[in-house]
């Protein structure tokens, strides 16, 4: 005898099984490219989160939505014999919980993040979890393979579009000195930068003025590279002590 009988089995790639999945799969790919437009313009503008962790958050909760949506075809159609009378809590506990392990791997530094398209990884996977639960197969794999396409392929997508890369700088000027932000500003755009607007933070500390902001390139190759202006900063006028580094995760 069986241990698990046929006609189980093939309940999960039957003919409405299958028409299922193809429209979580449109569902799934469309919201993948949408998500990756919005990721653009962020990434365009040189913010932390890019292309990867937007496409991937968007694609995620598509497919937590849409699996809601079609209960009558969770376990094979078989949902109303296996589970309880609301299973939509256990993905709603799943999801919360994923939520503070995906917040614990996101790391900031001053103006740098990183974590943040792990922790959407960590979230599109419990999403993956989700769908082989419930019975949805061919949906958790393509989900799978999107995902993974995201993780290798996107970066690298995002080299070749346009793009504003930032960098977070600190500069610490010597006692007494005074400095100007029309300055910085005409210094900082004749290198190809533009001070982001809201970046700047001023410290005071012992007499010495210390500020903290973020440069974005006016395009892709329009920026000095960071060790020319590490060199330039060396001679400048009144620094004293200087750090920079990228301002993306």
């Amino acid at each position: 005898m069986d241990l698990i009988p046929h006609e189980v089995l093939a309940a999960y790639w039957s003919a409405s099984e299958v028409s299922t999945n193809l429209i979580i799969f449109m569902n799934l790919v469309g919201a993948l490219a949408l998500g990756l437009i919005v990721g653009y313009e962020r990434s365009y503008h040189g913010r932390a989160a890019g292309m990867r962790t937007y496409g991937l958050v968007c694609m995620a909760s598509a497919a937590i939505t849409v699996v809601a949506g079609y209960p009558g075809f969770w376990y094979g159609g078989q949902a109303e014999v296996l589970v309880g009378p609301d299973p939509t809590r256990v993905i709603q506990g799943i999801v919360t919980g994923v939520g503070f392990l995906g917040a614990g791997v996101i790391m900031r530094e001053g103006f740098n993040i990183s974590g943040l398209t792990t922790a959407a990884s960590i979230w599109a996977s419990c999403a993956i979890g989700i769908m082989v639960g419930v019975g949805f197969y061919a949906a958790a794999i393509l989900l799978t393979l999107l995902s993974a396409a995201s993780m290798l392929w996107i970066s690298r997508l995002e080299e070749w579009l346009p793009s504003r890369p930032a960098i977070a700088i600190v500069m610490q000027f010597k006692r007494d000195f005074i400095p100007k932000l029309e300055v910085l500003k005409r210094v900082a755009k004749e290198r190809g930068y533009d001070i982001a607007d809201g970046s700047l933070t001023i410290n005071f500390k012992d007499g010495k003025p210390e500020w903290h902001f973020v440069a974005v390139a006016q395009g892709r190759n329009k920026g000095a590279p960071m060790a020319e202006l590490a060199q330039e900063l060396t001679n400048f006028d009144g620094v004293e002590n200087y750090f920079l580094s990228h301002a993306r995760n």
